[in-house]
Parts: structure tokens; C-alpha cells; sequence
């Protein structure tokens, strides 16, 4: 009986799973191994070549940050590429970041999240190889996948060779959402996938290579180290917290579903010690739960900084079984609209821009179910299903 309740939680994931087109959760015997730590499988490529790095506070071979590990290695790294949040240390979501040096090796950084969003011919004029090294969560509107697409464009343009250093998607073991408008594309939503994709970063380069995504249909020089121990049904706990408001494993699970409450006038608790948790407003007023935002590192200007917001608490959604399971939770968001007071201020304009067009609004706002909304989703999901089978690594 001991036994029965330890696997039980697991037991009622694969059961909710088994009615769904995806993998069946479970876990594997051998510890994950990320591709940074296969050196062996990539040392070579690198020796004796001028190196950049794409990589970020997540980019740790085991204790030791992937660009300490290659220059202890004797490996040439010239250059350093950071995405949004910085290289070692994470700034503001949305916060513009500075090109600077490294204070540990003295390697020159160049912004990914500041004047420009892709290296330049200029910046890969004296480098024969780049490396990506970071941990996405697989949603579309998280931009290190965005990053990873341009700068793959950026090697191709000027013949450098990409190699990416593959890490566990934490939301791998499902794919869920509408398929975007190309009309409405943008730095959090660049390809025509679901919200959730359920891909690693280097399942996602092949599809995008092989699938002619760069600009002008052009090829990169892709090569993918990929983990070992792995597949999309083991549940992986993100060692390194991938962004300042991704704090736990509960955030990473209910991200998908809650970012879309960063294109309406509630928050999802940035500036508390549980973003992405819980979302609520100051209009919410008689939900009896409360949280007030406040400035902090990660969020130094909150929305409702200092005002106390009324909504919802999530934070033990693991507990309650409500992550992980493989969908979106839309009734979510569909409740909040119901509720709000003012109908008219409930969305942003950068809704639109997270959702990859306004029919989602619009069919909330038409009182539409999640079910009814989700059937119109159901022929892009088949589709996009096929494609993402050709590059799956880890079936």
C-alpha cells in the first residue's frame, strides 16, 4: 500500500493522459543527462575553432555554467550571446539588456534582448561555430525558442555552423493550443505551432530547419547533441529557474495556461513570491483570496504595485492534481472575463499579440465554451502533430 501511494499521483496523470493524443507520463530509472555534459560528443567540433556561446544563468553543465566548463576545456570562446534576462545574472521580463564582459572570464557579451534581436553579419564575422545552451519550457510565447530561431537564421546567412546543446522540455509530454496567424507575428509567437509545442530547443531547430522556417527558406549548419535518459513522458524538475518569474516547477506547469493573463488588466503575481501562481486585480474585490504585488528583483515595477488584488491562488495546484496534465486550462481565463466588473477593460491589445490573432477574444468574449473553443483547434493540432513527429528525438 506504501508503494501504491507514492506512484498514485502518477498513476492518475497517465490515466488522464491515456484519453489524449500524447505520451503517457512516467519516469525513467536513469538520471537525465543534458547535452552540455556530453562532452564527448562535441568537443571536437570545437577544438581549434573561433566559439560563440548563446547561454544564459541556466546553461549549467551539472555545477558548473557551460562556458567555464568549455574554457576550462582549452576551447576558444570569443563571444557571448544573451538572451532576454541576461547572461549570468536575470533582468526584468521585457527589460532591454546592454552589452557588457563577462566579470568571470572577460569574454565579450553581446545583447540578444537589446539593440538588436539576432547577431549580425558583423557580429559572426570571426566565428566558426555557435552554441546554444539554453533551458526553454516549451511555450510559444517564451522567447528563448525566438532566440534560438534568429540566430540559427543569422548562421545560415553567414555560413557558421550551430550546435545545440539540448536540455528536457518540462511541458514535453503534451502539445496544445490554436496555431497562430501568421498575420500576427512577433517575438513570442515566430512560427506557426501551438501554445505548447512539446519540443526540446533541439527538436525545435530541426523542425525548423527542415521545415524551411528560416527567413528565405535558407539551411543551417544544425548539429543537435541531444540528452540521454530522456523522453517526452518523464517528468523533469528544472534544476536552474529558467526566468525570474518561473520560480518552481508549479509556475513552469501553469505558465502556458496563465500567460495569456498578461494580455488583460489582471495580474499573475509578478512582484509576490509566487508569480505565475495566482492572478487576480484590485477590481476582484470578494474572491477571498488577496495578494499585493510589490517591487523586487525580477519585477522592479509590478502591475498594481502596492495595491492588494483579489483572484485566485494556485499554489498548490500539484497537490490538487490540476498540473501537470496535458491541455491548457482555459477555463480559467474564460471564468476571470465571466467575473470581471468591467467587460470592457478585461482585454489588452497584447492579448492578440500572446494568442497569434483575436479570434481566441473573440470567441471568449462570445461566451463560447473551452470545448466549443477548443473543436476549433483540433484540425491545426492534427496537422501541426505531423510535422512535429518528423523531428522528434525522443519518441
Amino acid at each position: 500500500m506504501k508503494i501504491l501511494r507514492i506512484f498514485y499521483p502518477f498513476i492518475l496523470i497517465a490515466v488522464f493522459i491515456s484519453s489524449c493524443s500524447v505520451a503517457r507520463v512516467n519516469t525513467l530509472p536513469g538520471k537525465v543527462i543534458t547535452g552540455d555534459l556530453r562532452t564527448e560528443k562535441y568537443i571536437q567540433l570545437l577544438k581549434g575553432k573561433r566559439v560563440a556561446v548563446v547561454a544564459n544563468q541556466t546553461s549549467m553543465a551539472g555545477t558548473t555554467h557551460v562556458v567555464d566548463t568549455l574554457v576550462s576545456l582549452g576551447i576558444n570562446i570569443s563571444l557571448i550571446f544573451a538572451p532576454e534576462h541576461g547572461f549570468r545574472d536575470m533582468a526584468d521580463a521585457g527589460e532591454k539588456v546592454s552589452n557588457s564582459r563577462d566579470s568571470k572570464t572577460g569574454i565579450r557579451i553581446i545583447s540578444l534582448y537589446g539593440s538588436h534581436l539576432k547577431p549580425t553579419a558583423a557580429d559572426l564575422k570571426d566565428i566558426d561555430v555557435v552554441v546554444f545552451d539554453i533551458q526553454d519550457v516549451g511555450a510559444r510565447f517564451y522567447t528563448y525558442i525566438s532566440t534560438l530561431s534568429l540566430v540559427m537564421e543569422s548562421c545560415a546567412s553567414g555560413g557558421v555552423k550551430f550546435i545545440v546543446l539540448d536540455r528536457p522540455d518540462p511541458n514535453g509530454f503534451y502539445f496544445d493550443g490554436n496555431i497562430p496567424d501568421t498575420a500576427y507575428r512577433s517575438f513570442v509567437g515566430m512560427h506557426p505551432v501551438p501554445v505548447v509545442h512539446g519540443m526540446t530547443t533541439g527538436e525545435y531547430a530541426r523542425m525548423v530547419n527542415g521545415e524551411g522556417w528560416l527567413k528565405s527558406g535558407m539551411k543551417c549548419k544544425l548539429t543537435v547533441i541531444p540528452c540521454e535518459n530522456y523522453t517526452h513522458s518523464t517528468l523533469y524538475d528544472l534544476p536552474v529557474p529558467p526566468s525570474p518569474n518561473l520560480t518552481n516547477l508549479t509556475s513552469v506547469y501553469l505558465y502556458p495556461t496563465l500567460c495569456f493573463f498578461e494580455g488583460t488588466a489582471l495580474s499573475v503575481g509578478r512582484g509576490t513570491e509566487y508569480p505565475f501562481q495566482v492572478f487576480g486585480s484590485p477590481d476582484n474585490i470578494g474572491t477571498g483570496f488577496s495578494f499585493t504585488p510589490e517591487g523586487r528583483q525580477g519585477a522592479k515595477i509590478p502591475l498594481y504595485m502596492g495595491k492588494k488584488c483579489y483572484g485566485t491562488d494556485l499554489r498548490n495546484a500539484i497537490k490538487d492534481n490540476l498540473v501537470p496534465v496535458p491541455r491548457l486550462n482555459l477555463t480559467l481565463i474564460i471564468k476571470a472575463y465571466r467575473d470581471f466588473p468591467q467587460k470592457d477593460m478585461f482585454f489588452t491589445p497584447y492579448f492578440d499579440t500572446l494568442a497569434g490573432g483575436k479570434l481566441l477574444r473573440e470567441q471568449i468574449i462570445s461566451g463560447m465554451s473551452e470545448e466549443a473553443i477548443r473543436a476549433t483547434w483540433a484540425d491545426g493540432l492534427k496537422k501541426f502533430g505531423k510535422i512535429r513527429d518528423k523531428y522528434l528525438l525522443y519518441k
